[in-house]
Order: structure tokens, then sequence, then C-alpha cells
């Protein structure tokens, strides 16, 4: 489960002292209990309150979850506890610590913890590659995922959907920019363009721009639903939250409906081989439709089929957008920077578009997408990870009913690690200077897809697409601030993926 953020927090001050009996009650009973388990050895950590641990300090902070960490490892160090309502959380934020539980100890760290209520209806009962429990159900869903659906072959397959992204995001800009003054909005471009990928990579059918936006409108929805609330850390809070949670019940059943008239087309598709004039030759549900898993007879149901396709579509949309968000205002900010960058496009392709085959000729385009997710990891926390048995890590107990969460910034920041960690710089990767392998294999100095057991399985399509995105839009247009000479803000907020405070709006000029 995702930190909660302070925002989703404050809409709901005024029932806590509604809640203040239940908690006294609660407390009575805790205090009175008698347990005999030893005491546990946890990493120090903030004192909180009774019952409500920390909670309501990081809601009364007003800041973001991540920004309320970061000015506690000063104090509390690269390994702390912090008590969120009946959630036990430990943050860890030093490459040795996550290699300790993620490389050298990767089993015991590989599973996930308890979900929310919530997230179980949404992944049908953990029944997704992130959220799955370290065992059958989870070894099925990803090898599915690697070795059928994200494999080399078969992202060589959906060539043409990129380049037909590729153009639209082109175009869409080219417009926008003529009708605006030559500017452009970032994000919403780049994301519709991922989004587009991932969807014809996921259903293999053709879909026109209002259902693909439709579709698009529905996948933040079901985002929002799944942010964390305050009853999701208290379950005694529960009853103030029947309307949020009826909300949430109305958009999965929105999510299911329109996902499986998709579902059903591409298997009439299938069935009827030239039926669908827009079908392609594969998709990534074709893989799922008679997946074999562990310790199951069936294969998969629809409402599982409409989760899988969500978890394919939704894990690689707002990250890669985010991505290019960031790099384009690292760009505007350092226009040495973009100018090298295209002088390596132009003298690598010559007049031509540049595409996928040519970025892995590109070592300075390269060292800017490594830079880039070294500064703006797209989540500053990786998925949440949990112990499969009680476990020792730098000391200290580690429960198996806990939330074990991984600062990434303690890591890329590290002035240990990094020279100049917090200055933007390519060159770094360039000529041997500096060197950091993002699977973790070598070693762990950043970790924005995770590492170990569980690192994320879409790795080498998210590399794939950001570097091709980027190419193609510093190619086709020279990107500077707006309004001009203006200095960017590069402050973050939490929105699913840790994006610009104040959305990058770009002014872009065309090359030729």
């Amino acid at each position: 489960m995702d930190p909660i953020s302070s925002s989703s927090l404050s809409p709901y001050y005024h029932i806590i002292f509604t809640a203040l009996a239940f908690l006294v009650s609660g407390l009575i009973f805790l205090l009175s209990r008698k347990t005999k388990s030893k005491k546990l050895n946890l990493p120090p950590g903030p004192p909180g309150w009774p019952v409500v641990g920390n909670l309501f300090q990081v809601a009364r902070s007003g800041k973001p979850f991540f920004q309320y960490v970061r000015e506690l490892l000063p104090k509390y160090g690269p390994i702390f506890t912090m008590k969120m309502g009946a959630t036990t959380m430990i943050i860890l934020s030093s490459a040795e610590l996550v290699h300790e539980a993620l490389i050298e100890k990767s089993q015991v760290f590989a599973t996930r913890p308890r979900e929310n209520p919530t997230r179980i209806v949404f992944s049908c009962n953990k029944f997704t590659v992130n959220s799955a429990l370290y065992g059958p159900v989870w070894r099925s869903l990803r090898r599915n995922m690697v070795q059928n659906g994200l494999c080399a072959s078969r992202l060589k397959e959906f060539r043409f959907a990129r380049e037909t992204a590729m153009n639209k995001l082109i175009d869409r800009l080219r417009s926008e920019a003529e009708a605006n003054n030559g500017t452009v909005w970032v994000l919403k471009n780049a994301r519709f363009a991922v989004f587009c990928i991932l969807l014809t990579m996921c259903f293999g059918i053709e879909l026109d721009e209002k259902m693909i936006e439709s579709i698009d409108e529905l996948m933040k929805t079901v985002l929002m639903v799944l942010t964390p609330r305050m009853d999701d850390y208290l379950p005694l809070l529960s009853p103030f939250f029947s309307k949020q949670r009826k909300w949430a019940m109305q958009v999965r059943q929105e999510q299911i409906e329109t996902l499986v008239k998709l579902i059903e087309r591409r298997r009439k598709a299938l069935q009827n081989p030239g039926s669908d004039k827009s079908a392609v030759s594969f998709s990534y549900l074709d893989t799922l439709f008679d997946l074999k898993i562990e310790g199951r007879k069936s294969s998969p149901t629809n409402s599982e089929l409409v989760t899988l396709c969500s978890e394919f579509v939704n894990g690689g949309t707002d990250t890669t957008g985010t991505s290019i968000e960031w790099a384009m205002a690292r760009l505007i900010d350092n226009p040495n920077i973009q100018s090298k960058l295209y002088d390596e496009i132009k003298s690598t392709v010559g007049e031509r578009k540049v595409d996928e085959k040519d970025v892995e000729k590109m070592p300075y385009l390269n060292a800017v997408v490594k830079e880039l997710l070294r500064k703006h990891p797209p989540t500053y926390f990786s998925l949440t990870h949990a112990v499969i048995e009680p476990a020792k890590l730098g000391g200290y107990d580690i429960p198996t009913d806990t939330n074990v969460e991984i600062f990434l910034p303690g890591i890329s920041e590290d002035p240990k690690l990094w020279t100049n960690p917090e200055k933007f710089d390519p060159d770094r990767f360039l000529s041997g200077r500096e060197e950091a392998d993002i699977t973790g294999v070598t070693g762990v100095k950043m970790a924005p897809f995770g590492v170990g057991r569980r690192i994320c399985p879409g790795l080498s399509m998210a590399t794939v697409h950001v570097n091709l995105i980027i190419a193609r839009m510093v190619q086709e247009f020279e990107w500077s601030a707006y309004p001009a000479n203006s200095k960017l803000d590069f402050t973050e907020k939490l929105e699913f993926t840790v994006v610009m405070k104040d959305t990058l709006r770009a002014t872009i000029k065309p090359r030729v």
C-alpha cells in the first residue's frame, strides 16, 4: 500500500473528535491486554500518540508523506519506524540496507503486506503481479508477463504502435503550439502517447480517440479511488467513510463493464480471424485467456482479466508520462544539455525520424535518461515490501505484519554514493566517471524500478518508451521556458506519481 498523503487526510479532521471515544476504549483494551510475546527490537522513530501513532502528526503537518519522511532522515538515520494507526511502517533509505533486504535476503523480503479493503476489491484479492503474495500465484503471473508479454521479441512486435503514437504525439504538439502561440502542456501530451501504446499492447484492437480518452479518464478515477484514506489506517473510523466505499464500488463496476467489452472484442477477434480488421497479431491479453495458475484449475475470470489489464496499462502510463515531464523541464533548465542531445540525434540519424533502434546507439541520450531516473524516480517509495517470516535487518527486528517502505531519494541523493548529487549532470555517466546499475544486480546506487525479486517487470519497456519519446520531442522541437526567460520551479507534489507542483507548460519551436 502506498504511504498516505496529507491531502487525503485533510478533509477529515472534523471526525477526529467524534472518534476519540472509540480510540480511548481501544487504548484501554490494548493497555489491559496481556501479551506473552517478547518485546520486539524495532528501529527507533518519532514518538507518536496512543493508538493513532504518527498518523495525525503527518496529517496536521500539511506536507506530502515523502517530504515528512525526508525531514526525519537527519534525526533518525537510514532505518526508522513510523506507526500509522494500525499499520507499522519501517522506512529504509540507505543503499546498504536495501541491498541487505532485497538482494542478500531477497526471498525473505519478497512478499507484500495486507491490502486495505478497497484495494482488495480492485486487485481481485491480490491477483496482480505487483500485489500478489510471494508464492505460486505471483510466480505464474510474473512469469507470464515477463516471458510472454514483455520479452524482447514481443516488445519488437509493437514497434508499429510506438511509431504511430510518436507521430500522433508530434502532430498533437504541433497543433497545440499553433493554436496557443507556441506553447504546449507537456505531461498530458506525453501521458496520452504512452497510454495509446499500452492500450494497443494490452488489448490488440484499434480504438478511436474518443474511446481512448474515456478509458483514460476511467483509469485516472480508479487511481483516485485507490488513494489511501484515514480509515485504511484506523479501521475504527470506517463508519464515517461509507460514501467513499460506495463510490469505490461504483467505480469498480464501471471499470469491469467498460473493460470487459474490450476483452470480449479481442476474444471474438481471436476466435474469428479476420473478423476485426483493426486487430493486431498479438496482445498481452492473449496470454491471459487460458493462463494456467499454479494451484488453480480455472483460468482467470473476467473480473481478474480486468484487474490484470488495468495493472498493465496503469503501471506504465503515469510513471512514463511523469518522467517525460521532468526530462523536458531539465532540458529547458539546461539548454547546453538539450543542444548536446540534439547534436547527438542529428549525427546519428541525419534527416530521418529517430526510431527505437537508433536510441541504442546514443550514449548521451542514455546518460540523460539514467540521470533523469536517478534524480526523478517516478515514485519516491518503491512498492511496499513485507517479510515472509520474522527477520532481522540492520540489527533490528522486522515482524511479518509490517510495511517495509523504501525511500528512493535517500539512496540516489546520498553524497557518499554520488558526486554533487543535487546537480542534474548526465556527464557523470560518461567516460566511466560514475556508474550505476538500475537493476541493482551489481550494487544498489539507484532503484527507480525497485531491485531484487520484485523488481518492476516493465523496466525494459519503460526505458524504451522514455528514450524514444525524449529523442523524438528534442529532434522535432527546440524547447524553452514559458513565459520566456522564467525560472522553472522544481518543487514536487504527489499525484499518483511525483510530478511537478506547477505542471510544465513550455514554448516549442519546430527545428525545420
